[in-house]
């Protein structure tokens, strides 16, 4: 799909900015966008220019969310500070302004602590979006289903005409993925999250956690049996298994997309939910 084809030189530029620690020239009169995606596992901030191209990205990986919500305040305050100054020293400017998402669904002080986290690290909070719309807008989507598998929480979104008319989230996510590895190889969490990263692992850990990625579908199944969709997309850091997406297509005999690196679609979606910032000083 063209859409995808799209979304993937996207998501490899990004990809390549991160692993070289880089930025990439770009036009100050086009100005520039700052999107902060706190993650179950990292947290990622992304740069872009005023035409959404990437100019710098860096994560670092935490757990300072559970569930979709902020458990550690401080030190999700302080990671996206460090991030900030990173950004700031190698792109030679300030970062006035970021934007956040929420899971879908998320109200009241649990959606607002996203922007205190943003202006705790001295930016000021711009756009807040539900996750699956972020990803929605690197996708191209207007007509669909966007699956944002998290660490935590599994969000769908269903899109008509470029807008959500369905919006649900539920508590399954890759965080249950390393649950399920830390019990079948009777190891710790924190070892089971680096087993769960190994690229060597993939088939294995594939086969363990295939129960709870089928948890994953169903919960798509039973959002598509309300709206009925033929476009279904998943993207997040959790769905980064090779067999993921074939997984997700065998259970709800239709296909499904995942774009490259669908850990970044998100945060690059934030980022572009922003309104542009002309002051580079």
């Amino acid at each position: 799909m063209e859409s995808i084809e799209k979304a993937n030189q996207l998501l490899t530029s990004f990809h390549e900015l991160v692993n070289t620690k880089q930025a990439q020239a770009f036009n100050p009169e086009d100005g520039y966008k700052v999107g902060v995606d706190l993650g179950t596992s990292s947290i990622v901030l992304v740069v872009l220019d005023g035409k959404n191209q990437p100019i710098f990205g860096a994560f670092e990986y935490a757990n300072v969310i559970r569930d979709g919500l902020v458990v550690d305040y401080q030190q999700s305050v302080q990671i996206v500070n460090r991030l900030r100054i990173q950004a700031e020293e190698i792109l030679g400017f300030s970062l006035k302004a970021a934007s956040g998402a929420i899971p879908p669904g998320t109200v009241g002080n649990n959606k607002r602590v996203v922007a205190n986290v943003i202006e705790s690290a001295n930016m000021l909070a711009d756009q807040l979006v539900d996750e699956p719309t972020a990803a929605a807008l690197v996708l191209g989507v207007t007509e669909g289903a966007v699956v944002d598998v998290g660490g935590g929480t599994t969000g769908i979104s269903i899109f008509e005409q470029g807008q959500p008319i369905i919006v649900e989230d539920e508590p399954t996510g890759g965080t249950h993925m390393t649950l399920v590895i830390a019990g079948n190889n009777k190891i710790s969490i924190e070892e089971a999250e680096l087993l769960k990263r190994d690229p060597s692992r993939d088939r294995e850990n594939f086969i363990i956690c295939r129960p709870v990625i089928q948890r994953m579908a169903n919960i798509t199944a039973n959002v598509l049996r309300k709206h009925p969709t033929e476009s279904i997309y998943v993207v997040g850091g959790a769905s980064y298994l090779s067999e993921f997406e074939k997984e997700f297509s065998t259970y709800l005999k239709q296909e499904v997309y995942k774009p490259k690196y669908p850990q970044f679609v998100t945060p690059i979606g934030i980022a572009m939910s922003s309104t542009p910032i002309m002051d580079l000083m």
